[in-house]
């Protein structure tokens, strides 16, 4: 089975179907063990029947207690025989679908890996914390038909060659009644797949509510909207709850067929026995034998019928996770290097111009127009930026993500204590530093990230944990307040001291003083470096260089924070919080 460290293969990506084969011939020779042992356990069933019938024909009804002998002690080996077989095959059978569990989970971490930051651009959080709890455990139970389904197809073909030695007549019922039974089922599986899939969109949609509720909580409960989300989302999961009735309408169908189809196929193929052994066509053991198959041909039935509704919604999810693997990140199709010295950054479709070694902020009327300007300056979303007088697009990747350092409030907090938190990822980081001067990189690192707290003024948040900088937060530092997460993505930013840092909305949770405070500390702790803010706070603009005020995206005056309020009324009515700020 696929342990932590296996790669787990190249995924094939061309449909559902074909994912679900990739996951089967990843291992081979574990599914066909599994199929082996599914179809000798099945086949041993249908021989139970046969040796029962020769114990009857053979030594009970002329009275041979050695031939009655010899056919039960072969019924006993092959019984015990077969229950071995019968844990072989579910053994086998779990480590193939743990595989296939663990096999889909590495891909699907693997590519959310590899898509990075453009994942949240492409595909909710819900979607994929769906696909990681539904869709994975659906996908590895469909596997189920490599074992047992397999072993189902090899016992009704030996039953329907043993019928056949029996009477003609019972074959031919036999071997049309499955026909049959498959094509009331079929329909019924496909309306299926229709119910699931729509079932599991809207599940995902609600799972990333959820998460945005457990999120915004506080925030809603402060507005007072809190009751009016909760209606809506009460509505939703009404609707989803609904659909969930739909798909249980159609899988109760199916099962219910997938038993009492077979259980009357049984009565009928019993009937015609019975009478063939009345009119004396057949013995009184063949009536027993016929009996016997036809009741073990009832779970080859059922297996088939529960594995076409396994397959019908692993096929559904598999088609999810073919999607999410479908996604692309940014292509890095930059081969230039990135300007040797400090350059001023453009957006020709803004106007935005960032001078080299200055503060400066943007100003807009919608906040999301900054954040747009933020993302195509920092090279998250596809445009005609410009570095240095370079497109940031024919600049390789890897040296813009080097220099250039997008902060989002929003960004993620991983689990751990509060210094893992705050030491951001170096690229240098494995390459440490030789024994005689390891004391001195970890106190320089020391020395960096107390820097970084105090710019953030975010000492008070390590002073009141109980373990300090070794605490251990919860993901997302659900632990601390809103306004002390912020402080702590900043101090992360701040420790990672790129050439370019561009935040978002870095003090938009503090209260006025602490504002004030982290806006002095920033201009000094970045002076000499570029940084871009977007904010609206008056406290912060006070101390930036320039000021960039955005009207539906683009430059609509640029100048230093007194300047736009004496000259741009949209601006000051934007940003001034009260008369005596307006006039100062």
């Amino acid at each position: 089975m696929i342990d932590a460290y296996e790669d787990p293969g190249t995924p094939d990506r061309r449909g559902g179907a074909r994912y679900l084969w990739w996951l089967v011939s990843r291992q081979p020779g574990r599914c066909a063990a599994g199929a082996m042992f599914g179809s000798v356990w099945m086949v041993l069933l249908a021989a139970t029947p046969y040796l029962m019938s020769r114990a009857i024909d053979d030594g009970l009804e002329p009275g041979d207690m050695g031939a009655l002998a010899f056919w039960s002690g072969a019924l006993f080996v092959v019984g015990a025989f077969n229950a071995w077989l019968s844990i072989m095959r579910h053994r086998t059978m779990t480590r193939v679908r743990m595989d296939a569990n663990f096999r889909t989970v590495k891909v699907v971490v693997g590519q959310a890996v590899r898509l990075g930051s453009s994942l949240s651009r492409q595909m909710g959080a819900g979607e994929v914390v769906t696909i990681g709890v539904g869709d994975v455990q659906t996908i590895s139970q469909s596997l189920t038909v490599v074992g047992p389904g397999v072993g189902a197809v090899v016992a009704y073909l030996v039953v329907a060659a043993l019928l056949i030695s029996v009477s003609p007549l019972i074959a031919a019922v036999v071997l049309l009644g499955i026909p049959v039974i498959v094509l009331l089922v079929g329909p019924l599986l496909g309306r299926l797949q229709g119910s699931e899939a729509e079932y599991r969109e809207r599940q995902g949609v609600l799972t990333a509510r959820i998460g945005d509720l457990a999120g915004g909580l506080r925030v809603l409960a402060g507005l007072g909207g809190k009751n009016l989300v909760s209606d809506a989302f009460r509505r939703d999961s009404q609707r989803l709850r609904e659909q969930g009735y739909r798909v249980g309408a159609v899988t109760s169908w199916v099962q219910a067929l997938g038993i009492g189809l077979p259980t009357l196929f049984l009565a009928v193929v019993t009937w015609l026995a019975a009478r063939l052994a009345a009119r004396g066509h057949i013995t009184v053991g063949e009536l027993v034998s016929v009996y016997g198959y036809v009741a073990v041909l009832v779970g080859p039935v059922s297996f088939w019928v529960e594995c076409g509704y396994q397959i019908s919604r692993g096929l559904v999810c598999a088609r999810r996770v073919v999607g999410f693997l479908r996604l692309e990140p940014m292509p890095d199709t930059g081969t230039r290097d990135a300007p040797s010295e400090p350059s001023a950054l453009y957006d020709p479709e803004s106007g935005v111009r960032v001078l080299p070694d200055r503060l400066t902020a943007l100003v807009a009327e919608h906040p999301a127009d900054a954040v747009t300007v933020v993302d195509r300056l920092g090279r998250y979303t596809p445009s005609d930026a410009t570095w240095g007088g370079v497109r940031l697009e024919d600049i390789a990747l890897d040296q813009i993500r080097d220099r250039i350092l997008v902060a989002d409030h929003e960004s993620d907090l991983f689990a751990g204590s509060l210094q893992d938190m705050v030491r951001p990822a170096s690229r240098g980081a494995g390459n440490c530093a030789t024994s005689h001067n390891a004391p001195a990189a970890a106190a320089q690192h020391d020395t960096a990230l107390q820097t970084a707290l105090h710019t953030a003024a975010a000492e008070d948040v390590v002073q009141a944990l109980p373990d300090g900088l070794n605490t251990h937060m919860a993901a997302q530092a659900r632990n601390l307040s809103g306004g002390q997460r912020q402080r702590i993505r900043l101090a992360r930013a701040l420790l990672a001291a790129p050439e370019i840092l561009l935040t978002v909305e870095p003090t938009s949770a503090l209260d006025a003083h602490t504002e004030a405070t982290v806006a002095d500390r920033l201009r000094e702790a970045r002076h000499g470096r570029t940084t871009v803010v977007t904010t609206t706070s008056p406290l912060v603009l006070d101390r930036t260089d320039t000021v960039h005020y955005l009207v539906d995206g683009k430059v609509a005056a640029s100048g230093s924070h007194h300047e736009l309020l004496d000259t741009t009324p949209g601006y000051r009515a934007l940003v001034a919080r009260d008369n005596e700020e307006a006039v100062r």
